[in-house]
């Protein structure tokens, strides 16, 4: 797979909610494919005590305009650094990296389950599932509303449902306590995103309805090549490099810890 290794210009900044933005760069040389769960590390400059790049998923890409766009939410030092930049600011991109979710080989039902920053991966592979004619279904979860986003964008490739813990938006509760949960679901496959507890929980589901799920993790990436082994996680065939095995799994070949 091709990689960039590049200094793009912001183009656009967007805050949609505190703590939250989204952020496009124009690239200087020609966007190679992007895969839903390919990830970039952007480097933070003038932060002080920050000196490691940053790994984001990939939000968006338009290959006619040659952007690339990225979801930040405000965590600690880099991420508000990035939170800082205005249009025009030069920042160096590496990517794509690691590996993406697998599509379906035939037409399947497929759920979204995400939170957090986890949405990032999901307005490409709603794409991609549009492109094979599968709509899926995508159910967002967040402490509250302020912390649900890109609902508009991700109804565009199928039925959104929302849960915050506060209940104001959607249903209260945790994400998998969405009442379509009590059901038999009926889905074929599902792809998650998000914080790690959330993620276990999920893939708890997954394997009692024995259905097919697929999970990306967040773990910590400083290299995003495989050589520095601080993000490695623990798997049926050993410790894997999420960077780079990775960061998209069967949740069956995960040992999850406790």
């Amino acid at each position: 797979m091709t990689k960039v290794v590049e200094d793009h210009i912001v183009s656009a900044i967007e805050n949609p909610a505190k703590g939250h933005y989204f952020i496009t760069f124009q690239s200087p040389v020609k966007i190679p494919e992007i895969l839903p769960g390919n990830f970039a590390e952007i480097q933070i400059s003038n932060t002080e005590g920050v000196f490691l790049r940053r790994p984001f998923s990939i939000l968006d890409v338009d290959y006619n305009k040659n952007t690339i766009s990225f979801y930040v939410k405000v965590v600690g030092k880099g991420t508000g650094s990035l939170a800082r930049l205005q249009s025009g600011d030069i920042v160096n991109l590496i990517y794509p990296l690691g590996n993406s979710y697998p599509l379906p080989e035939k037409e399947e039902k497929a759920l979204i389950v995400t939170g957090g920053s986890g949405i990032a991966p999901f307005i490409l592979l709603g794409k991609q599932l549009k492109a094979i004619n599968i709509t899926a279904t995508f159910l967002i979860g967040g402490k509250s509303k302020t912390d649900i986003l890109l609902t508009g964008e991700f109804s565009k490739y199928g039925e959104v449902l929302v849960t915050t813990e506060d209940g104001t938006l959607g249903e209260k509760g945790f994400v998998t306590q969405h009442s379509l949960f009590r059901g038999s679901l009926g889905f074929d496959v599902i792809y998650t995103c998000g914080p790690g507890p959330m993620m276990k929980a999920v893939a708890e589901i997954a394997k009692n309805k024995g259905i097919h799920c697929l999970a990306s993790l967040e773990n910590m990436m400083a290299c995003g090549f495989g050589i520095c082994l601080c993000c490695v996680a623990p798997t049926q065939e050993g410790n894997k490099r999420v960077c780079y095995e990775g960061p998209v799994f069967d949740i069956n070949f995960l040992k999850w810890e406790n």
